[in-house]
């Protein structure tokens, strides 16, 4: 895993790696500098195109001079730096660097505080103008300076973090942010990038490597983790020879309407391929045909509307409830007696979940390390209203200790919450997989891993993982706008595969 740090442990980090490694401050400074030119090269190779580099007074000023320097010395010919002084404290590398961009042929002038706003004729922007040192909204001078660069609608290329995004914590909508086409960030992704309020700030963004010391950052211990690809490959079980159906567990599906048997099949369907050895739907007797034609494969429980469905609890390892189940009284009694009568971890997705939110006591009832898997709107349904998705974040860790459960809070970067407070982001997945039920297929996906003996924290990590990795493999080598669930789910076993080589 990748820990990702709040920018207080970056800080830690630079510091320890300067004393450790040893490295002058001034030497990172060029390092970083060096990755960041290295990925804008590839980005824009064009060397006439005429590029502006706004420099703030600190460090992040500082990289923002390197930069400059090092794109003129790979044959930029249009570089051009302004110098942002909206205060007289500026840090000791910027000044060495300040006093090294005066010996080179690059222009440069200065904005003071109250000044008129130079013309920008420049077709690109790199924000240098303040990093991770932002602790409250822009205000003044910096406000003014960020919507007037905003209006010109250039493209814009951040250092490290956008102006006015913080790294973490809550992000007022409001505030001034300097809307960035790419942000090429230091070491790793900054915490806020990763949920949706840096939508509207951030288009795309890329992690450069600038060697920062990886022991130290281990040892930080951070609660939020970026999963790889490497991660998965470690926890991916092979199959074996001698192995039968019974080595794979027998998964149960309590699912559909028949208004919405879609959402029985995909989740029943995504089940078996990924990997049940078992898997059974239970389902409305006016939706049996359509499971059978449907895939053979998954045998099937009937539920009449005049009576209980007598189920033997104890065949199954795993069991998900909810996609389109309804919400009736029958949904409803059909979830307590599960409840009452199955003690593993179960998942519990869409209107399982509205039935969670609607009968709130069931939640003490859930057995340990089952697995909630809302997107927003259900998870506010859940727990409350919230203003934004810090907050969010802050509830679902609160609640995960509570109740002793998983929480899959779904977005383009889907997290679980651990109950013992751990934060892992998922990185894969893309906007070509948000169609209507991409939700059922990751429940299915869920409790197959369940039904194979994964731990309810492996089964998240690895079911997010490899439900977006499918859906990467299908949309970007084949620049596929819209991936179907139903696509996706007969990717999952070659997704499998290839990780588990």
């Amino acid at each position: 895993m990748l820990p990702l740090l709040i920018s207080s442990q970056i800080r830690e980090a630079d510091a320890y790696t300067i004393a450790h490694e040893p490295i002058a401050s001034i030497d990172l400074m060029e390092r970083a500098s060096k990755a960041f030119v290295g990925w804008f090269i590839n980005r824009f190779p064009d060397r006439n195109q005429s590029i502006a580099v706004y420099c703030g007074t600190g460090n992040n000023g500082g990289d923002g001079l390197v930069i400059a320097r090092m794109l003129k010395d790979h044959h930029y010919q249009q570089v051009d730096v302004k110098v942002v002084r909206f205060s007289d404290k500026s840090s000791d590398d910027f000044n060495v660097n300040l006093d090294r961009l005066k010996q080179s042929s690059i222009a440069s002038i200065e904005i003071s505080s109250g000044e008129d706003l130079p013309v920008e004729d420049s077709s690109i922007i790199i924000d240098a103008l303040l990093g991770t040192g932002l602790n409250k909204p822009l205000s003044g001078d910096y406000g003014k300076l960020v919507n007037h660069l905003n209006g010109l609608k250039k493209t814009v290329i951040a250092v490290d973090v956008p102006t006015g995004l913080p790294s973490e914590g809550e992000v007022d909508p409001k505030a001034a942010v300097l809307k960035a086409d790419l942000v090429i960030t230091f070491q790793q992704p900054k915490l806020n990038f990763l949920l949706p309020e840096s939508a509207p700030h951030i288009n795309c963004w890329e992690a450069v490597y600038i060697g920062l010391n990886e022991e130290f950052i281990q040892s930080l211990n951070s609660p939020y983790q970026w999963v790889e690809e490497r991660d998965i490959r470690q926890r991916l079980k092979h199959r074996h020879r001698f192995s039968n159906k019974g080595t794979y567990g027998h998964a149960l599906i309590i699912a559909g309407q028949p208004e919405t048997m879609g959402a029985a099949l995909l989740s029943s369907s995504a089940c078996t391929h990924a990997g049940a050895g078992l898997t059974t739907a239970c389902v409305p007797q006016s939706g049996l045909t359509a499971l059978n034609s449907y895939l053979p494969e998954i045998m099937a429980i009937v539920r009449r509307e005049d009576e209980q469905s007598e189920i033997d609890w104890s065949k199954f390892n795993a069991i998900a409830i909810g996609p389109g189940l309804g919400k009736d009284d029958n949904a409803l009694s059909l979830l307590k007696t599960l409840l009452k009568n199955f003690d593993k971890p179960v998942v519990i997705d869409a209107d399982a979940l509205n039935l969670l939110a609607a009968n709130p006591k069931l939640l003490k009832k859930l057995p340990e390390n089952s697995i909630l898997t809302p997107h927003v709107k259900e998870f506010d349904r859940l727990f409350g209203e919230h203003k934004n998705w810090w907050q969010r974040l802050q509830t679902a860790t609160q609640k995960a200790k509570e109740y002793k459960i998983y929480i899959v809070l779904k977005n383009d970067y889907t997290i679980t919450i651990t109950p013992d407070g751990r934060f892992y982001f998922n990185s894969t997945s893309n906007a070509a997989m948000a169609s209507g039920g991409m939700g059922d297929v990751l429940t299915g996906v869920l409790a197959a891993l369940l039904a194979q003996k994964y731990s309810a924290e492996d089964a998240c990590i690895i079911g997010n993982y490899i439900h977006g990795k499918a859906g990467d493999e299908l949309a970007l080598p084949n620049r596929m706008n819209v991936v179907l669930p139903g696509r996706l789910i007969t990717q999952l076993p070659v997704t499998m595969a290839k990780l588990s080589a």
